[in-house]
């Protein structure tokens, strides 16, 4: 396993991340076994959501760590708020009152006193960067949560917010896997009468954390779309899985593993998340830590995902 610095104190933390969205209907056991196998194959970074299972996914977590206490001391944890289910609808609220209320939330469900990073879970457009602020240096002194950052936001929404808060930005989580490439498409296209010329995420998200040595997580790593499945074996990625399962066999590992290496094989500090429920799996895509790909690799993949070059 290969690690990055994170945080204010540069946390030695797993480039693959365990994304614990799915274990709400798990039970203790098979949560444990799960999260046990990643421990064992380097993994050491749990990412989780308040809205998860609607707060499930954290109470089992929770329970993992009521039964088994040393485990917590093992793992960096991260959560994510901000995105308010109501009854009427869902929309999004960085408000200091529901920060503060939603972070008291997350560590009851997880029975522990501090989070080692907290996420603010999609942009709000109504959000007041003295609010948020207040609400971080609440919460760090507090000693509830050691690190703050943010997911799916532009360049400028994050200098917006550093202007206010007086800690560093830990980390944006992104969409990005072989088959959602918005992030490199726009820059390969620039200047070109084409779609793919479009900024889709503010103008040049990758370029902006690499800048300020803001680690990229990203998530939905082996999915298409916007949670239409796995290309890995899918119909659709047919030229795609030809070349991951050649990579694979040259490299001995699966194709998994490379295609996870291909999100890794960027430059700055990136972290791939993965949403997978069955130990065998987290153990394949530790691997992916192992491959090194090519320039040349890296371009085929991308190719064989559908895109083009100018």
């Amino acid at each position: 396993m290969q690690y990055i610095e994170f945080g204010k104190d540069k946390d030695k933390v797993s480039e693959i991340v365990m994304g614990l969205m799915r274990i709400s209907e798990m039970s203790t056991g098979e949560v444990l076994d799960l999260i046990e196998t990643g421990l064992e194959e380097g993994i050491n970074f749990l990412d989780l959501a308040d809205i998860y299972g609607g707060g499930k996914s954290e109470e089992v977590i929770g329970k993992v760590f009521t039964e088994n206490p040393s485990l917590r001391t093992e793992f960096f944890i991260q959560s994510k708020c901000g995105i308010r289910c109501d009854p009427d609808f869902t929309y999004f609220d960085f408000s200091r009152d529901y920060i503060l209320e939603a972070v008291d939330g997350i560590l009851s469900r997880l029975h522990t006193d501090h989070l080692d990073s907290l996420l603010l879970h999609r942009p709000d457009a109504l959000m007041e960067p003295d609010e948020i602020a207040e609400a971080f240096d609440r919460l760090y002194k507090a000693g509830k949560v050691r690190n703050f950052g943010v997911s799916n936001m532009t360049p400028m929404m994050m200098e917006m917010l550093s202007r206010e808060i007086q800690f560093p930005i830990c980390a944006n989580q992104i969409q990005l896997s072989c088959a959602v490439t918005q992030v490199f498409d726009a820059g390969f296209h620039m200047d070109m009468q084409c779609d793919k010329g479009i900024m889709r995420d503010g103008g040049g998200v990758l370029e902006y954390c690499r800048m300020k040595k803001i680690p990229v997580q990203a998530w939905s790593s082996l999915q298409y779309g916007y949670f239409q499945g796995t290309f890995l074996g899918s119909d659709n990625y047919r030229e795609l899985n030809t070349v991951l399962n050649r990579i694979a066999s040259e490299k001995v590992v699966t194709p998994m593993a490379v295609a996870l290496a291909w999100i890794l094989r960027y430059p700055g500090a990136t972290q791939a998340v993965i949403g997978t429920t069955k130990s065998t799996r987290v153990r394949e895509a530790a691997k992916a830590t192992e491959v090194r790909l090519s320039k040349k690799e890296w371009y085929e993949i991308y190719l064989a995902a559908g895109n083009d070059l100018p």
